[in-house]
């Protein structure tokens, strides 16, 4: 059964860093969180308490920063790790999605054999801004026929709006800003 951890006191530990990495963007840096094992710990034990009743079979985890959280909360839930690479980090046969940035475009690639049909999955990144590379990922997931059971984010900037592009998922974010 799913509990709801209080995140909040985290946010104390997320070091903000003014005009980073472009004038007028203020940056949500988790490493300060990161290296606070009982933050860390709190982080983790929140995202499975979440997840823990949904039998998940697989955790993708983003690059790079999905790397972090998603082998431990795979841990946590009995269930398999598949990383989602930038272009050309993959040494196998590839399923890839190209999608577009603010300025130019970039790609994310995952193994053709690393979803199974029907196999439920949640994907976990650090941040939920406007949506792309999870968007990105989304596609690959049912371009191999998994079953996505959540999204899962650490911090989501709620002004940014990017939860829109997600209506049909669960979605499922530790710490919120609006600005």
């Amino acid at each position: 059964m799913s509990t709801n951890i209080n995140c909040e006191p985290l946010k104390s530990l997320i070091r903000t860093v003014p005009d980073f990495p472009k004038p007028g963007i203020l940056f949500y840096d988790i490493t300060t969180l990161l290296k606070d094992k009982a933050g860390f710990a709190q982080l983790i034990d929140a995202l499975a308490s979440y997840y823990i009743d949904k039998d998940i079979d697989l955790v993708l985890g983003i690059e790079a920063r999905g790397f972090i959280f998603g082998p431990a909360l795979a841990y946590r839930l009995n269930a398999g790790f598949v990383p989602v690479r930038k272009p050309k980090k993959l040494p196998a046969k590839v399923a890839r999605v190209n999608y577009d940035l603010e300025y130019g475009t970039d790609a994310v690639e995952i193994h053709l054999d690393a979803i199974e049909p029907g196999q439920r999955v949640i994907i976990v990144d650090d941040l939920l801004a406007t949506g792309g590379t999870m968007q990105a990922t989304v596609k690959l997931v049912q371009q191999l026929g998994g079953h996505i059971t959540g999204l899962a984010f650490i911090v989501e900037l709620d002004f940014l709006k990017g939860r829109a592009k997600f209506a049909e998922y669960d979605v499922h974010s530790l710490l919120h800003y609006n600005e």
